[in-house]
């Protein structure tokens, strides 16, 4: 049987909801659920970044005393005022970036994986030992196949005090940086378009692929280099945070630099602790790269992921 229902109830009719309206096209590109799409965001910060680092050289460069410091720095080469005066104007630019990007998405530092309230705090501090660690085994791995003899001090005294203090702080911002752009805004806005791991690979290889350009470099080498940024990104998972890795990244650095006196991504320091040399194959030593161009690389690298997944089970990050 069926029964008539009779005519619709205004009422109720006014009661329901519009159906959606369709949205623009340009809406569903540069805009989606959580705001500007990821790649845009990506893009805004790289030309935020790249056109206030261009504008700070460009104007860095006209004053006279500025041009004949950068003139007086050796090509190929480290010198601490230089690494430092670089790689300090390059955090200061990228943090100014990162704050602009951070007003623009209404989130804070911490959502980038850098809470200042954690800054040089225990995860730093816990980093830094686990950094100089493995630097220290890959180093005796290739020594106790006769490729690597300590020699003796270079310099010695105040002086040897003067570099180790200067390079320490020269690598420390090295780690901010290199993190932070990385593994730290770049990572967490492309890791929410795409996921936490296709753009930890992702960044990894551009990672690695930016250091070809260091001079003495090598494509194992730079391969390396961007197997070092999973296993940061994964330090990430595991602490929270960037302060970790970037106390690894620059133990790591300052101890190829300046305490093993080796070549770091084919660099070689000026005002190194040791007379340190290689002898041998170039699979075994790594070469003009340096260690970390040695076969014996990935070995550590599968080490040091086992010792932070040991250390720090992962942990969901912060959304």
């Amino acid at each position: 049987m069926t029964i008539d229902p009779g005519p619709p109830d205004p009422v109720l009719i006014s009661n329901q909801p519009e159906p959606p309206r369709p949205q623009p096209a340009t809406g569903n590109v540069f805009v989606g659920p959580n705001g500007i799409r990821a790649g845009w965001r990506l893009l805004i910060f790289l030309a935020v970044f790249i056109g206030l680092l261009g504008s700070a050289g460009f104007v860095l460069s006209r004053i006279p005393a500025v041009r004949a410091f950068q003139q007086a720095q050796p090509k190929g080469a480290l010198m601490p005022a230089g690494q430092i005066s670089s790689e300090g104007l390059a955090v200061l630019v990228l943090l100014i970036s990162a704050f602009i990007m951070s007003k623009i998405e209404k989130r804070s530092f911490g959502d980038y994986g850098l809470p200042p309230g954690e800054t040089f705090g225990n995860r730093f501090w816990q980093g830094v030992p686990l950094g100089l660690a493995m630097l220290s085994l890959l180093m005796a791995l290739i020594a106790l196949f006769h490729g690597f003899s300590l020699g003796g001090f270079a310099i010695t005294g105040t002086e040897a005090i003067k570099y180790g203090l200067l390079y320490g702080i020269g690598f420390i911002l090295v780690g901010i940086f290199e993190e932070f752009s990385f593994r730290g805004y770049m990572q967490s806005t492309l890791a929410s378009g795409i996921g936490f791991w296709p753009a930890a690979i992702v960044l990894s290889i551009v990672f690695g692929a930016i250091h070809l350009q260091n001079s003495g470099e090598a494509i194992y080498g730079a391969v390396m280099a961007g197997a070092f940024g999973l296993v940061a990104a994964f330090s990430l998972l595991g602490t929270g945070n960037l302060w970790f890795a970037i106390g690894m990244h620059a133990s790591w650095d300052w101890g190829e630099t300046y305490l093993y006196s080796v070549p770091d991504s084919g660099l070689i320091a000026q005002g190194h602790l040791l007379n340190s040399s290689f002898h041998g194959p170039t699979w075994l030593t790594g070469g003009t790269v340096g260690p970390e161009g040695s076969a014996f690389v990935f070995l550590v690298l599968l080490i040091w992921a086992a010792a932070i997944h040991f250390l720090f089970p992962a942990k969901p990050l912060r959304s």
